[in-house]
């Protein structure tokens, strides 16, 4: 919580009876604003933000030290890597999903002469190419976009928790550069064939598009 306000007035908001004192372990910092309204809740956040950048930095910690202790602790209630991820995903084991914000891969729909919809997760390079089927027939491209907005957009739908991290952190920095920049928590144990490199992955179920 950033509390926020003119002259003394959130200071003694603070010390009152009005104030539910329950709330000030999560004051994160007091800021002296000009402004009221929507004009001082952005100046409010613009002042904050070193303070604010620092919570996300704990809980991005926070996040990626649950994922390596469960793999430390081999409990196989954790998946990484683009295809076991989506996998996983498409089985309806993860719980939460941990993606690197700037990740490189590209969700493609695409829809073959017979209207067969299949879904495949790219790189960028893979994704800028003309798709064929075996007897060479064009492939239609119906829907192409960067994976994390697609979680972004859909998180809730697939009913699981999403956290978007960086690399300025430690944790975040090796998440991204030794487990592919995504991965995620599961509901439950499951085999999976963990591999770091970042291969296509195809799904035919259409109500997972």
């Amino acid at each position: 919580m950033v509390l926020a306000g003119s002259a003394e007035f959130k200071n003694e908001l603070q010390k009152s009876d009005l104030f539910d004192q329950r709330l000030l372990p999560i004051i994160i910092k007091t800021v002296d604003i000009a402004y009221g309204g929507e004009n001082g809740f952005n100046q409010a956040i613009e002042l904050a933000s070193d303070a604010l950048r620092n919570v996300k930095f704990i809980h991005e910690r926070k996040i990626i030290g649950q994922f390596f202790e469960e793999v430390s602790k081999d409990t196989g209630r954790y998946v990484f890597g683009v295809k076991d991820t989506m996998e996983a995903l498409e089985y309806g084991s993860v719980q939460v999903i941990i993606i690197f914000e700037n990740l490189e891969h590209v969700r493609v729909t695409l829809k073959d002469v017979d209207n067969n919809v299949t879904v495949k997760v790219l790189k960028p390079e893979e994704a800028n190419v003309k798709f064929k089927d075996s007897t060479g027939a064009e492939i239609e491209v119906i829907d192409k976009i960067p994976l994390t907005e697609w979680f972004m957009e859909n998180y809730k739908r697939l009913g699981v928790n999403m956290e978007i991290i960086t690399d300025k952190s430690s944790e975040g920095s090796q998440f991204t550069k030794g487990f592919g920049g995504i991965g995620g928590l599961l509901r439950y144990k499951m085999e999976m064939n963990n591999e770091l490199d970042a291969e296509e992955n195809a799904f035919n179920d259409e109500d997972f598009i």
